[in-house]
């Protein structure tokens, strides 16, 4: 079937300016010196940490109300104005590059289940949190309720859509088809809660232990079949360049992809980086975690080129034993509950960065911006993370109070500190 896509002559004329923008940015000395800085940093050689900004939690107090009025205009317009916002307001260190990015549409139903979620809004309409169905209620009784997940990639759409971009913009922005849909994927514990909910879940964990492992087997092997398909189909895309490969950092490195890859010119997922966390089981112990959780987790990694570990959960206390034992490792999560100074002494001198999430309250909570208190925060993880490779990378910030300057703000003071201390 045909797909049709519209917008004016107006929008694009306007499209097209901010297209030549966007490139006028992406061509400018300091994007190429961010570039060297982050191929420097992600093999260990770097000189200094790199700074990210997440915006997508509070995009819309920095955006100014769209000039576009047809959802193909906006969904352009979005594209290329957040990127130029965030260099002329927040200013940290993402890149800029010289295309135009349209993603692989492929839609997945897991395991065959209801597991819709229902969400909650505050007073200006933004979604702020969710209840979600769980359709597993006793892992005894309703295993058998589970079935493998099925996909299917919409080529069509997506190979109309980039024409249509390309028929727009291309003659000024080059316009590149790449993949998203693993960004997030990989984490068994995250689909477990999905299905069975939290605290069924950790019951499941001492009641009935026999089908707490195998349903960690059976979702592992279902996100191997996702990935495994995808590679078939032709739709996993490289991710070592300016490329989401973590929990807001980036994947570029000279290290992937395999030298297989440049034999065939196929990829596989020993050539990206793959994403993965297990947030949910922070409440249970060490031991448990090394028992129920980590063993899909260290069958993942195998299968990819390079790992970021690890979201909102500390990892200090299953370091030693699990997180450091993946293969593949380059960057592991150091949250706000995460035992900085124990993280720094393991890190020091290696191969893994300490992937720092400063705390999100400085700048996401109501009320004036505590400079003097957000500076002695930064300086205990530099002080904390001595001898490693270090990256700050902001995220969960929700709302910025009308003060749109506290990224833009934070992010000069990190800047300081790093010239001062580091």
């Amino acid at each position: 079937m045909e797909r049709k896509f519209a917008i004016t002559q107006e929008e694009k004329i306007y499209l097209r300016e901010l297209a030549k923008k966007y490139l006028e940015l992406a061509n400018l000395p300091i994007m190429e010196e961010r570039q060297k800085l982050w191929y420097s940093h992600n093999a260990l050689k770097g000189i200094k940490p790199v700074i990210v900004m997440e915006y997508l939690s509070f995009v819309d107090e920095i955006t100014p109300v769209l000039k576009c009025i047809s959802p193909d205009a906006q969904e352009i317009e979005k594209n290329l104005i957040f990127p130029i916002i965030n260099h002329e307001l927040i200013d940290d260190d993402k890149v800029i590059s010289p295309y135009y990015t349209v993603y692989w549409k492929i839609d997945i139903s897991l395991f065959g289940l209801n597991m819709d979620k229902t969400y909650a809004e505050d007073k200006n309409g933004k979604k702020i949190g969710f209840s979600q169905h769980h359709p597993i209620t006793d892992l005894t009784k309703d295993f058998e309720k589970i079935m493998s997940s099925t996909y299917f990639a919409d080529k069509e759409y997506t190979f109309a859509w980039k024409n249509y971009v390309n028929e727009i913009i291309g003659d000024i922005l080059p316009v590149k088809i790449k993949n998203s849909n693993l960004d997030w994927h990989c984490a068994p514990s995250q689909r477990i809660v999905e299905l069975m909910g939290l605290e069924n879940m950790m019951i499941a964990m001492y009641d009935t232990p026999d089908e707490m492992h195998e349903l960690y087997r059976f979702i592992k092997d279902d996100i191997m079949a996702f990935v495994k398909w995808q590679e078939a189909e032709g739709l996993l895309v490289l991710n070592n360049h300016n490329d989401y490969a973590g929990a807001g950092s980036y994947g570029f490195t000279n290290e992937l992809p395999t030298q297989e890859y440049k034999k065939t010119n196929h990829t596989s997922p020993k050539d990206i980086w793959i994403n993965m966390n297990s947030q949910e089981t922070v409440g249970i112990s060490p031991d448990m975690y090394g028992e129920f959780t980590f063993p899909a987790y260290y069958e993942l990694a195998k299968e990819f080129g390079m790992v970021y570990y690890g979201c909102c959960e500390p990892v200090h206390d299953i370091w030693e034993k699990y997180i450091s034992k993946l293969n593949g490792l380059r960057k592991v999560s150091i949250s706000p509950w995460c035992n900085e100074e124990y993280m720094g002494q393991v890190l020091a001198g290696g191969n893994v960065i300490y992937s720092r999430k400063p705390s999100p309250n400085f700048i996401g909570v109501e009320g004036s911006f505590d400079e003097a208190v957000f500076a002695e925060h930064i300086t205990k993880t530099l002080r904390a993370a001595k001898g490693c490779n270090l990256e700050f990378i902001f995220r969960d910030i929700y709302a910025l109070s009308g003060d749109v300057s506290k990224p833009g703000r934070a992010v000069k003071i990190v800047r300081n500190l790093i010239d001062r201390i580091w």
